[in-house]
């Protein structure tokens, strides 16, 4: 089994979890609010000069459990779901799950 996590966007929130409840054999997905920043959030930082540590950008990560052969339709559905083409669109982490 795996465990695929995805940080997106709160308002892409929805179309992913509509995205995920067309994948038939999934059985459920945890959603949670999450803050953070990486280096997009750096890069776009230093464009503009400025000194802030804690400016935290806001997602929604998604925890979704599944069978190894389910796992690249999950991380399909969410990529497409949760495009929005700009920067900071978020991660997708897919691991072992025991």
């Amino acid at each position: 089994m795996k465990v695929v996590h995805a940080y997106v966007r709160p308002h892409k929130v929805d179309e992913v979890a509509l995205a995920l409840r067309q994948l038939p054999e999934l059985t459920g997905v945890s959603a949670s609010t999450a803050r953070g920043w990486g280096h997009a959030k750096q890069e776009a930082e230093k464009a503009h000069h400025e000194d802030r540590v804690s400016d935290f950008d806001e997602y929604t990560r998604i925890e979704v459990c599944c069978l190894d052969p389910m796992v690249d339709g999950v991380v399909d559905a969410i990529q497409t779901a949760a495009f929005t083409g700009l920067l900071g669109d978020g991660k997708i982490f897919v691991s072992p799950l025991e």
